[in-house]
């Protein structure tokens, strides 16, 4: 059997959706969280594959890039979905909602400048998340409650992964008014692994 260890920071963020698929295949894997502002980082970073965390070690070798990380826990677990298209489909899905991830949290809500991130905030509450809510209520009404083909896939997991911290950033649950995203929420976070994962992981807002 695989031996897994991830690292990444000692938040939720990109790693969540990493840890989701760990604990969604029923696999031990070690939980390192590093000081995104310690030493120990700055002296790790030159050692990763491109200077970024998450990375995975997988017996004993490391992997980078959170879409990539996903996408092989995807296949090892049948989470790709039934044909090539379907998997094509799948990850544009994920890639998309790393997309607005990265308009939400690393382009509007950390960023330090008040007055810019007042601008930004315009953008992002009346384009970014209604955009992509939109689509992604309209993809889970008409796939039988999940985003793609009528069957849980890793893009479902990713959704519910970084949920909390799209939450936090809209400052609302994006889910309130969008029934079918809020049904398939609460389908991944009732599955069994899952919800062990939740209940013990650290508690934390981001």
């Amino acid at each position: 059997m695989a031996s897994y260890k991830l690292v990444y920071f000692n938040v939720m963020g990109l790693g969540e959706p990493i840890r989701f698929l760990l604990s969604y295949g029923g696999v031990e894997f070690e939980d390192i969280r590093v000081n995104h502002s310690s030493e120990e980082w700055a002296n790790m970073k030159p050692m990763t594959p491109f200077g970024q965390l998450p990375t995975l070690e997988i017996n004993g070798k490391v992997y980078s890039q959170t879409l990539s990380i996903c996408r092989y826990l995807a296949k090892q677990f049948n989470l790709l979905g039934k044909t090539d298209l379907d998997t094509l489909q799948i990850d544009a899905i994920a890639s998309a909602l790393y997309d607005f991830r990265r308009l939400a949290i690393s382009s509007y809500y950390r960023e330090t400048d008040p007055a810019v991130k007042a601008k930004k905030k315009i953008d992002v509450m009346t384009r970014v998340y209604p955009f992509y809510l939109s689509k992604l209520e309209d993809l889970a009404k008409n796939n039988g409650g999940y985003l793609h083909g009528n069957q849980l896939s890793y893009a479902d997991l990713f959704f519910v992964a970084i949920s909390d911290s799209l939450n936090m950033a809209y400052e609302s649950d994006i889910t309130k008014d969008k029934p079918h995203l809020k049904s398939l929420k609460e389908k991944v976070l009732a599955h069994e692994n899952i919800k062990s994962w939740i209940e013990k992981r650290p508690k934390l807002e981001f």
